[in-house]
């Protein structure tokens, strides 16, 4: 969930959804209604981490408040993420340049739930900080700078058993845009298993991902999602990626 060179390798993170606030919750993971479950939530937190067999690893944290009403009803939203990764790429001469990010984002947004889906929007703004080992007169993705952040989350659930979620994010900043899509069908309660794309990139860089993720599966508390398949980009060509995700509601 928008990405530079680097950033553009993480997963983006999921975003609450519920039911609507006169029916039976939904859960803030999946979709899935459940019996007996709280559902009255008010801050939803999303850990996610990415690796790719093309050097690169990323962590990311999101923070996702209700401040009027539960996160499974309607509602204003605020979004606030912290992200950190490094990654290698060759430059034109051969030499290894290494890259390290950080970057901060605050978003204002809103969210409808209804009995089967979820539509969020949110705009604010992103601080980002690329650092490169060795001077690449090629990438202009360098330094810090600010932009305009804009995001939207889609979650569905056309029937019990079956599962779709779009997660989308653009900034003004390097122009970076991320796009990640997934279907899924129900495995268990709750769980569910599909394909996924994933497309990425900004002023510099840009990457397409194909492959499955696992939804849903809970460990104590937090809810769960693991994803894998092949990635290719303009740098290092083809490749491999995986991505860990988990969320804890409270």
């Amino acid at each position: 969930m928008t990405k530079s060179r680097l950033s553009s390798r993480i997963a983006a993170v999921l975003a609450a959804v519920g039911a609507a606030g006169t029916a039976q919750a939904a859960d803030w993971y999946t979709g899935v209604e459940g019996d007996g479950v709280r559902d009255d939530y008010i801050v939803a937190v999303d850990v996610s981490a990415s690796v790719t067999s093309n050097s690169s690893a990323f962590g990311v944290v999101t923070g996702t408040l209700a401040p009027i009403t539960p996160l499974n009803e309607s509602g204003a939203r605020i979004r606030l993420q912290g992200l950190a990764g490094v990654y290698t790429y060759p430059n034109s001469a051969g030499r290894t340049v290494r890259g390290q990010q950080e970057e901060a984002t605050a978003m204002f947004g809103y969210e409808w739930i209804w009995q089967q889906a979820a539509l969020a929007g949110y705009v604010g703004f992103n601080v980002r900080n690329n650092e490169l080992s060795i001077l690449d007169p090629r990438n202009p993705v360098v330094g810090t700078g600010v932009g305009a952040k804009f995001a939207a989350d889609l979650y569905l659930n056309p029937t019990v058993d079956s599962l779709v979620s779009v997660n989308a994010s653009y900034s003004t900043l390097f122009r970076a845009y991320y796009v990640r899509a997934k279907a899924g069908f129900a495995v268990a309660d709750g769980v569910f298993v599909g394909p996924e794309v994933t497309l990425l990139g900004d002023a510099f860089f840009n990457q397409w991902r194909v492959g499955a993720h696992l939804t849903g599966f809970a460990i104590g508390p937090m809810k769960f999602s693991l994803g894998a398949g092949y990635t290719r980009d303009r740098i290092q060509k083809g490749g491999y990626y995986t991505t860990v995700e988990a969320r804890a509601a409270f």
